[in-house]
């Protein structure tokens, strides 16, 4: 453990972190916030269940919702979600806070991960969709200790020099810019195919680099294809399962890209590895 946390530092293992992380996660009142698909979408809709078709995947949810009541219903109820009531990161970011990968992924869409880099200049990566000005699918900031904010920064200027935050699918700060609807994921995925969602720095950086991806659902066709793109040339890595059977999609991915499974929930995995 000793050595995968001297990696994580030097960035030869990569975090990798999905929804799951937030499964035992509770607002200071004692609401649950999402922490999977079904769970999203019944955040998203008040609460109130959709139909079976709709249930299947949160994006398609999303879609619907998106649909009938507009863009900015979606972008508001998505910032609700993270911005109305006060909760603690979940535990995987109070663990990595400590370490301060040179090098994170982060597919939620809140801002724990800004957070626990609150106190050192870093470079911050938020994915974005459905726009026409250019192809590329995010948008770089800088972050500056001194001042607490974040100065949108041309490409060219993303160094390996500081910690490097991806939000592939956006975050509540420092602009709500959210990959979350149906259209959004084809969009970010069809550019993401063509080389235009991730900078050049990182893909040069990630070459042959391992991944240890935590609360990730591959059963989820959508967050399969995500990661699929996003550790491109990837050497291998671990995945945290906490579950008795994959199912086939599942298994086939982790086969696919050489992933060690481990046994063992995060909070486990945590307590015996801090």
């Amino acid at each position: 453990m000793k050595e995968l946390i001297k990696k994580l530092k030097d960035g030869e293992i990569i975090p990798f972190l999905g929804m799951g992380v937030f499964e035992k996660t509770l607002t200071k009142d004692g609401e649950k916030l999402p922490y999977d698909s079904d769970s999203m979408i019944l955040a998203l809709n008040n609460n109130r269940a959709m139909s079976p078709r709709l249930m299947y995947e949160y994006t398609r949810a999303a879609m619907s919702l998106e649909q009938r009541k507009g863009r900015d219903f979606i972008v508001q109820m998505t910032n609700h979600i993270y911005t109305s009531k006060e909760y603690d990161v979940p535990s995987v970011y109070k663990w990595l806070e400590n370490i301060k990968p040179k090098y994170v992924i982060d597919t939620n869409l809140d801002d724990s991960l800004q957070k626990i880099y609150s106190d050192v200049n870093h470079f911050l990566i938020t994915g974005i969709s459905r726009i026409t000005a250019d192809y590329d699918r995010y948008i770089i900031y800088k972050y500056d200790v001194i001042s607490k904010t974040y100065t949108k920064i041309d490409k060219k200027e993303l160094t390996l020099d500081l910690p490097i935050l991806f939000k592939p699918m956006g975050s509540i700060i420092p602009d709500m810019n959210f990959i979350i609807s149906d259209a959004d994921f084809v969009d970010w995925l069809t550019e993401a195919m063509g080389g235009y969602a991730v900078p050049e720095v990182i893909k040069e950086f990630r070459k042959g680099k391992q991944y240890i991806f935590f609360g990730v659902d591959f059963s989820r066709d959508t967050f399969r294809m995500v990661a699929n793109e996003i550790t491109l040339g990837l050497d291998g890595g671990f995945v945290l399962l906490n579950k008795e059977e994959l199912s086939k999609k599942e298994d086939k991915f982790i086969k696919t890209h050489n992933l060690e499974s481990i046994d063992m929930g995060i909070d486990e995995f945590i307590n015996n590895y801090e």
